[in-house]
């Protein structure tokens, strides 16, 4: 059963790693991509409509779009192929517009029937074959056009039609490789999430990972209170089920772990000049990404906080919090005195948490970590501005007060998980995979914050040696 809840916390740290990385990496380049499509489009678009090749829509900009809607793709007869096309080539310009303008390109905003959606969109017109000889009407259309387009052309436009098919082909061919690696990644997020919530979950008896039938028992049962409206998928259950009690779990999870962790790029060793400065804002940007774990684990402990408090409070200890919330009367100081363990040292000192003026830090702490989460933040360019030794001096102090605050958290996790009454405790929520993300962020920004230090320093010292 140990070894069921240590991998569960390394897939759980995996897939939250591939998550970021999507949203950081491969949707913001498939965004761009679109753009890319797009503008080559209007390109080819452009030049057909000069040469009355074929008749846009005369109704483009009259419908307002709120979701993706597929141009036809039906057989149509030759001689109407300048009036069709136009109108198809139309739409589909109108729908990659929407796509670049207004759709959020994330992995919670991009589910599974959206990336059907952009898949089917893709595939309306064959970018990658533009033959006259396609079996797909809206395609032979296309190249037949393009080839009347080329007849005659000057070469300026010869030069830019070649190149907006030879880019948009490379763009189509990377957005549906990354559209269809997160479609796999969603059936893998769905297990996750079944791990996260159910695996985790104080109901949850560990003891049903002995049997795969027992699992499946237990699985169903906390199904519905722990996953909402999500649907019973009985092929993803019957693959977690797999990895948890197969015989060959044990392949069959580092098969898992290497579809999700996030493989690092291996480039060519060659001279590059490092961007110290850049470093350090990587290191500040995974910092700032922690403010979502600290918001939940916030709304976590407040709600535990609140379960305890009313354990202890008599009825006029409760009419007086509702005389103060009429009011606007702060709420009396609360201390709750917690061990806290050292780590390294294996020590165990007790310590008293103010716990609204903890809750306070906590929610200031969110706020000024989502201000430079993303580069795109409010907060971010203002730091970007300073000096690297002030930036450097910012993640030290942030450092320190990052494991004094973790530590404070594993400890009060566990004084809520034994104070409350046992009627009570199946109410109260553990925090420890918000922890363990938090931990892993962290690191990481400390890790480059480590690498950032060596590459100074060995810069003083080529100095020095004259280098």
């Amino acid at each position: 059963m140990a070894d069921n809840e240590t991998f569960n916390q390394k897939i759980i740290a995996a897939a939250d790693d591939r998550e970021e990385w999507f949203n950081t990496t491969e949707l913001p380049k498939i965004q761009e991509d679109y753009r890319i499509h797009l503008s080559c489009v209007r390109n080819i678009f452009d030049n057909l409509v000069k040469r009355s090749l074929i008749v846009p829509d005369p109704y483009k900009n009259d419908s307002k779009i709120t979701e993706i809607t597929l141009p036809e793709t039906d057989v149509f007869e030759d001689n109407k192929r300048a009036t069709v096309l136009g109108i198809r080539l139309s739409n589909y310009e109108t729908m990659v517009d929407f796509v670049c303008n207004y759709m959020k390109f994330s992995v919670s905003s991009l589910s599974n029937e959206k990336i059907r959606r952009l898949l089917e969109l893709n595939a309306v017109f064959t970018w990658s074959n533009l033959s006259p000889n396609s079996t797909k009407p809206n395609t032979k259309a296309l190249a037949v056009m393009i080839n009347e387009l080329k007849n005659g052309a000057a070469q300026l436009t010869l030069s830019l039609l070649k190149d907006s098919i030879v880019k948009t082909q490379s763009a189509m061919e990377e957005i549906n490789t990354v559209l269809k690696s997160l479609a796999d990644f969603h059936r893998e997020r769905y297990k996750i999430e079944i791990r996260r919530k159910l695996f985790e979950n104080q109901q949850f008896d560990a003891k049903s990972f002995a049997s795969s039938g027992a699992l499946l028992s237990e699985i169903k049962r906390l199904f519905p209170s722990c996953m909402g409206k999500r649907t019973f998928s009985n092929e993803l259950i019957a693959e977690l089920i797999a990895e948890e009690t197969s015989p060959d779990k044990e392949q069959m999870q580092k098969a898992l772990y290497e579809r999700i962790k996030v493989k690092e790029s291996v480039e060519e060793t060659k001279k590059v000049t490092v961007d110290t400065h850049a470093i350090l804002m990587d290191a500040l940007r995974i910092l700032g990404s922690t403010c979502d774990q600290y918001g939940i684990i916030l709304e976590k402990i407040s709600a535990n906080h609140e379960i305890l408090q009313s354990e202890r409070k008599s009825f006029k200890d409760k009419f007086a919090k509702v005389l103060r919330n009429i009011f606007g009367l702060k709420e009396p100081p609360v201390d709750y005195e917690v061990l806290i363990v050292d780590k390294r040292t294996e020590t165990k000192r007790k310590e008293i948490i103010h716990f609204n003026q903890f809750t306070a830090g906590l929610s200031k702490r969110v706020k000024i970590y989502a201000s430079f989460s993303s580069q795109s933040a409010g907060g971010y360019a203002r730091i970007n501005a300073q000096k690297d030794s002030a930036i450097l001096d910012y993640l030290n102090k942030q450092s320190a007060e990052n494991n004094h605050v973790f530590a404070q958290l594993v400890a009060l996790d566990e004084f809520f998980k034994k104070s409350a009454n046992p009627s009570d405790r199946s109410k109260i929520k553990g925090i420890g995979m918000e922890l363990t993300t938090i931990r892993n962020l962290i690191v990481k920004s400390g890790q480059l914050r480590s690498e950032y230090v060596s590459y100074v320093e060995e810069q003083e010292q080529m100095k020095k040696l004259g280098i």
